[in-house]
This record gives structure tokens, C-alpha cells and sequence, in this order.
């Protein structure tokens, strides 16, 4: 790693399951999920101030709505949300006859179109079902089409700058995948791999793409982002972390060259709490020399 760069803890609020970062340009705000402690959080960097939504089930992403408000995954529910009035309305339904399923990761495309995937739910003590997800895309008409089945964790996903390639993360599979994909349809094809996690890297799990087109990958259990050149394969750089369930990332900030990692506690032990005291918070990782693109809002 550089020696310029600079990892600072910068939400020391301490999330059950913090995910999906997303920067809004407009506000100059950092949105992202508490996805176990059920809530969907904004925090400014010019206040430090975090202002919070409770949502009625474990949540898995947040993303601007063109006309006001967000877009999120409630359960297997993708709602919308009016902040001022902290209320919720179902826009589509999806794995419904899969009622253990939740929704998981989400983003929207250049164009407008939410992508988003389903996952088990491993809650209390039912058991992690695999195969069971799914990766839907959600239009500004509200059509709701499925592209992917057989998912274990549908996590990261980004686009190449020319749009053309759609990077996407099944976490158990240990890798980061691409496929061809069409802009005007949102239709997939074409996958292959672009980046094979090895030993000790951890499960990848978010992502976001840079402005030159190169990925970072957060890796759960891993205690790192990777920076990754899709069209090589080589990784390029590793940024730790000092915590090991780093979950996400984007870029953000007023030129695009911050880039924010939520992280998680749940699941780690007294011991490992101990000697991770900011687990679950949000940490800036500064000085990496590069800038990041701004974030998509759902055209519906």
C-alpha cells in the first residue's frame, strides 16, 4: 500500500451488518444499510451528523430515486422510501415462493435500471440454504425481470465505463465475474471469470468501479479492499483494513477520490470485539490517487 494512503474511522456508529454505501452528489451525503440492525442511515461529513430510517425487515440496499427519495430492498419487497415522512411503499415483490429469501446487494445501471439479488436469509437458526438466490432487474415501468437463478449470495456489481460489461459478485464462488451486457435491454450473457479470490483474501462481497474502469472489491473476512484491473485480472493494489468483516465501498466525497468501507460485527466473537473496537463502523480511505464516478439514481 502507499504510504500516502490514510484509513480513518469516520462513523463510529456500529453497525450489526453496515452495507451498500452510496454517495449522493446533491446532498454531499454517504447513504448506506444496517441490513441485520434494520435501518437505513445518512451521514454528513461536513456535520458528522447521521440521520436514520427504520425499515420493517432486514434491509439490504439504498439507492436515489430520480424523483425523490430512495429505492431499497425490505425483505423481498423493493420499496420506495420518502425520507420526510419515514413511510414505505411496495414497488414489486420478488422470490415469492421462496419466503425464507431476503434481498441482498443492489444498484442501479447508467440508465436507470435497478439491478438487485436474492439470497437465503440464515436467520435464528434456520440454516444457509445455497442455490437459492436470484439477480432481478427492476425498470422505470416497474417490470421486474429475473436474469439470474442458483445464486448463493448476490452480492457486488458495477458496470465498464462503455457500459458494455456487467461485473458481478456470487459470493461463495470466491470470485469477481463479467458479462456481456446490453444497455438497452439490461439482458446478460457471456460470463466468465475476471479476478479468483486466493487463499486468505476473504469472501468478496461489495464493490464499486473507478473512473478508469477498475474495480475494488471489499472482502468479508478478509480485512480488505482489492483494487482490481478487470481487464487483465491482475490485482494492483490491497488497502487493509482494521477490521476483517469489510463488506462494501464507493467513492464519494467532493471530487470523487474518498473511498468509504462499511464494515460488520455480527457474528464475531467477545475476543475478536476486543481486539476489533471499530467492527461495524465506516471508515474514509484516503490518498489512493484515484477518483471514482458518480452513483446512478432509479429512473421509476
Amino acid at each position: 500500500m502507499m504510504s500516502s494512503v490514510k484509513v480513518e474511522c469516520v462513523v463510529k456508529e456500529s453497525a450489526l451488518i453496515g452495507e451498500g454505501p452510496v454517495w449522493e452528489e446533491s446532498e454531499q451525503t454517504l447513504l448506506f444499510v444496517d441490513i441485520v440492525g434494520r435501518k437505513i442511515h445518512r451521514w454528513s461529513p461536513t456535520t458528522n451528523q447521521i440521520q436514520s430510517v427504520e425499515t420493517s425487515h432486514m434491509v439490504g440496499f439504498a439507492v436515489p430515486r430520480r424523483s425523490g427519495g430512495y429505492v431499497a430492498g425490505v425483505g423481498r419487497s423493493i420499496v420506495a422510501v420518502d425520507w420526510s415522512t419515514q413511510t414505505m411503499t411496495s414497488l414489486a415483490e420478488v422470490d415469492e415462493d421462496k419466503p425464507n429469501n431476503r434481498l441482498n446487494d443492489g444498484k442501479v445501471d447508467p440508465l436507470g435500471r435497478l439491478l438487485a439479488g436474492t439470497m437465503s436469509m440464515m436467520e435464528g437458526s434456520a440454516e444457509f440454504e445455497k442455490q437459492q438466490g436470484s439477480l432481478f432487474s427492476l425498470t422505470s415501468d416497474l417490470t421486474l425481470t429475473k436474469h439470474l437463478s442458483q445464486v448463493d449470495i448476490s452480492n457486488g456489481m458495477d458496470w465498464s465505463l462503455d457500459q458494455k460489461t456487467f461485473f458481478y459478485i456470487d459470493s461463495l464462488s470466491l470470485s469477481v465475474d463479467a458479462f456481456d451486457y446490453d444497455s438497452t435491454t439490461g439482458q446478460l450473457g457471456n460470463r466468465r471469470v475476471v479476478y479468483r479470490l486466493q487463499e486468505g483474501e476473504g469472501l468478496p462481497d461489495g464493490m464499486t468501479a473507478d473512473a478508469d474502469g477498475r474495480l475494488w472489491v471489499a472482502c468479508y473476512n478478509g480485512g480488505r479492499v482489492l483494487h482490481i484491473d478487470p481487464t487483465t485480472g491482475v490485482r494492483l493494489q490491497t488497502v487493509p483494513l482494521p477490521v476483517m468483516k469489510t463488506t462494501s465501498c464507493c467513492f464519494g466525497g467532493p471530487d470523487y477520490s474518498d473511498l468509504y468501507v462499511t464494515s460488520a460485527r455480527l457474528g464475531l466473537s467477545e475476543e475478536e470485539q476486543r481486539q476489533q473496537p471499530s467492527a461495524g463502523a465506516t471508515f474514509r480511505v484516503t490518498g489512493l490517487g484515484v477518483k471514482g464516478r458518480p452513483s446512478n439514481s432509479f429512473s421509476g
